[in-house]
């Protein structure tokens, strides 16, 4: 049998079989918050292996953007945190695609800073019914379609932080903690009807949020941007950022071929994220 990973070459170029296969698949992937930063990075990366993509956001002019410029991606207007709002898009999404051969659970909010004293409870319950009850709500809706095949991949994005704990972020690393959880049990749960499911654990992002995230910081604590960014970069085993291609890129090889025995993990892609402060 051929290795997915036998290289195939047209001039200089060299590419790996499993991305071939991939772009002669045309796989149906739903990336949900797709409209912008890591988001936006996965549709990208899953449009340039020949996917059809179907998105959602609750910003519309997003949604207008995206597929304004690209005929291969489609997109509904739906918070993932409202039942019925996933339903719609689970529907326009087959609708659109005629099926959906990958979810790509990707939208969350940051949520509450602060002494879990101070947080209220409905802070609590909107980070996590975004970041966790979403991904349920989603997980929920397009199983019965890919049981239905026999195939499927579930991707959730959850975060570098979900390994080594926040404090002043509670809400947010329970809920990312809780994707681990329910990542796991997904992936024994339908591992017989051949449904994949994966988390991807991003680490430091370099995007506009994620530096803007180390710029207030900074400003908060009196200290320069730069010696707010060494802070972040001594624990990183790397010393690096990510870019959000990066994870769009690891997304596309799980949902490849290549990626056809993995389930069950949590894969950081953060440069080995060891504390955080």
């Amino acid at each position: 049998m051929e290795s997915v990973f036998t290289e195939s070459r047209a001039g200089n170029a060299i590419t790996p079989r499993w991305f071939t296969e991939m772009v002669k698949s045309q796989q149906r992937v739903i990336v949900t918050a797709g409209g912008s930063g890591i988001g936006r990075a996965i549709v990208d990366q899953f449009v340039d292996s020949g996917a059809r993509v179907h998105i959602c956001d609750v910003q519309p002019d997003l949604i207008s953007e995206i597929t304004e410029k690209n005929t291969m991606v489609t997109g509904t207007l739906a918070d993932v945190g409202n039942p019925p709002d996933v339903e719609k898009l689970v529907s326009e999404a087959i609708a659109e695609m005629g099926g959906v051969d990958v979810l790509v659970n990707n939208a969350g909010i940051g949520g509450p800073r602060g002494a879990i004293e101070d947080i209220s409870y409905e802070d609590w319950d909107r980070t996590i019914n975004v970041n966790l009850n979403g991904m349920f709500y989603c997980i929920k809706n397009v199983a019965p379609h890919m049981k239905a095949q026999d195939s499927g991949c579930i991707i959730n994005i959850s975060t570098a932080s979900a390994k080594v704990a926040l404090p002043m972020r509670s809400p947010y690393v329970a809920s990312k903690v809780g994707v681990l959880g329910l990542t796991h049990t997904v992936a024994r749960e339908y591992g017989p009807f051949g449904i994949r499911c994966n988390s991807i654990l991003p680490g430091l992002i370099n995007n506009e949020r994620g530096r803007g995230i180390v710029a207030n910081q900074a400003k908060e604590r009196s200290i320069t941007t730069e010696e707010r960014e060494a802070e972040f970069l001594e624990f990183i085993s790397l010393k690096c950022w990510i870019d959000p291609s990066e994870v769009g890129d690891l997304a596309v090889f799980l949902a490849s071929q290549a990626g056809r025995h993995i389930t069950g993990q949590d894969i950081g892609m953060d440069g080995n994220v060891e504390w955080e402060i």
